[in-house]
């Protein structure tokens, strides 16, 4: 299902046939290092991964990350969206590009269309983000859209402290 549009990306749902690029993404060297190592090894394991964490929150909550991909040429390029995360109090923003993909501005076109999203088609007051402790561009980035840091703090599903940010829509 599409979701919006930039000037240079299409935001879309992802589906089972997107398998073999989440796999690597989520492999990524960025992607372990500043996100976390979600254990996924095979297509197979790409498509159960997408089922619990992608599939069941378009179903249940009718957001969450959708799948970035160049209008141009239909190339995926990453993954951008909005999530309630248990750990967190309000929703929050997230995104992951391939590294080939990286310092182009896709992540901050994307985020940016995400945040108006946020607010005019779902009517959220906060947005929340978090990054790794030491992840300088995607803080840079998050400064960019306005996001406050507010500490770090130690969240379910992950090994280490996170810096948490909230932006009021």
């Amino acid at each position: 299902m599409h979701i919006l549009d930039t000037e240079r990306l299409a935001l879309r749902e992802f589906t089972p046939q997107d398998a073999p690029f989440l796999l690597r993404l989520v492999n990524e060297p960025g992607w372990l290092r500043n996100i976390n190592d979600p254990g996924v090894r095979s297509v197979d394991d790409a498509l159960a991964w997408a089922q619990g964490r992608l599939f069941k929150a378009y179903r249940e909550l009718g957001h969450g990350f959708w799948a970035l991909q160049r209008r141009e040429d239909g190339v995926l390029v990453g993954m951008c969206g909005l999530f309630k995360r248990p750990a967190l109090p309000e929703p929050d923003l997230g995104y992951a590009l391939l590294a080939e993909h990286e310092g182009r501005g896709y992540a901050l076109e994307a985020a940016h269309a995400c945040v108006a999203h946020a607010r005019s088609a779902l009517g959220w007051r906060t947005l929340m983000a978090i990054t790794a402790i030491d992840n300088p561009r995607s803080t840079g980035l998050l400064a960019k859209l306005g996001f406050i840091e507010q500490g770090q703090e130690m969240l379910e599903g992950y090994n280490e402290p996170s810096r948490v940010f909230r932006l009021v829509l």
